[in-house]
């Protein structure tokens, strides 16, 4: 006998018609694809209606802005960092290095006799569109009553330097000053209430390499989830940029402390390379996580460099 026709063994029907169903996939796939594909979009959406949903719709409503410190726009979907270097004898060099007060004298390379000038005409040029320029007046402005920091080892501080010697010309012998002080250095525009800084922490967390001057210690040691030790010094500024990266390539497993660099006897483990620098990734992340307004502070990080040694 047949069974009595029931409204629950009619859904189960329907059901099974509906999982079999290749239109049912086919909808679904595009919906999946559209969410994707204007994820972002959607997320704007919601974070009008809901406040706690704003960084993205933050970057999407600041998209055509101009960049900070420059003129000009990058147009949306612009990938900057997609392109080549190009020669650009007509807008650079942006300074002189004999302009430059603040450069070291290790640095100096025209100082020390370097026979070509070449290296400061070459211009990074992104595929597609157009990098808008720096302006120092702009840039300054922006800086007023604000702090900048550069985090990070001796390539970071060359960004610093140059960062320095991009502005300094721009304000009265009077008005800025650069100090030193341990680790951190500050060079201060007065007029503008404005400080762009450097401190030295070549592996971000507190190593045995951490002094500013006297630092060349080939057998290195970082020290567990210490990065409140340098990160006390980095609160309360408002653009921040770190970088880590050349100081761990030794070629070697790279030793971690657990516990203290005052302790009698010393804890001392070794971990490869990819997993001690995730060590100290993770811990930077979790500090900029716990410190950071993300509606104040801006954060970047500068990725790998090759060896500035020769």
């Amino acid at each position: 006998m047949k069974q009595p026709f029931t409204a629950s063994s009619s859904s189960s029907s329907l059901i099974r018609k509906a999982r079999l169903s290749p239109y049912l996939f086919t909808l679904l796939a595009f919906i999946v694809f559209v969410a994707i594909l204007y994820g972002e979009d959607f997320v704007c959406l919601l974070g009008q209606l809901d406040p706690n949903v704003d960084r993205l719709a933050t970057i999407t409503e600041k998209r055509w802005e101009k960049l900070p410190f420059s003129i000009g726009k990058a147009p949306d979907g612009c990938d900057l960092f997609s392109g080549r270097w190009v020669w650009d004898d007509s807008t650079r060099p942006l300074y002189e290095e004999s302009e430059c007060p603040y450069i070291q004298p290790q640095l100096t390379c025209q100082e020390h006799g370097r026979p070509d000038k070449d290296y400061q005409y070459w211009r990074w040029q992104p595929y597609g569109c157009d990098l808008p320029s720096f302006n120092a007046t702009l840039m300054l402005e922006t800086l007023r009553g604000k702090r900048m920091m550069f985090v990070g080892d001796s390539l970071n501080r060359g960004q610093y330097v140059s960062m320095v010697c991009l502005l300094h010309r721009l304000i009265p012998e009077g008005q800025k000053s650069m100090e030193t002080f341990d680790s951190l250095t500050v060079f201060t525009a007065k007029e503008y209430n404005a400080t762009i800084e450097f401190y030295w922490a070549p592996f971000l967390l507190e190593s045995n390499s951490d002094n500013a001057i006297v630092h060349r210690i080939s057998d290195r040691i970082v020290r567990k989830g210490s990065i409140n030790k340098h990160g006390k010094n980095w609160k309360g500024v408002d653009i921040i940029v770190f970088n880590t990266y050349l100081w761990w390539m030794t070629g070697l497993k790279m030793k971690v402390l657990h516990g203290s660099f005052e302790d009698e006897t010393k804890d001392i483990i070794e971990l490869s390379t990819e997993d001690a620098y995730r060590m100290a990734m993770k811990s930077m992340l979790r500090w900029v996580r716990k410190n950071m307004d993300r509606k104040k502070t801006r954060v970047f990080f500068t990725s790998m460099s090759p060896s500035h040694g020769k």
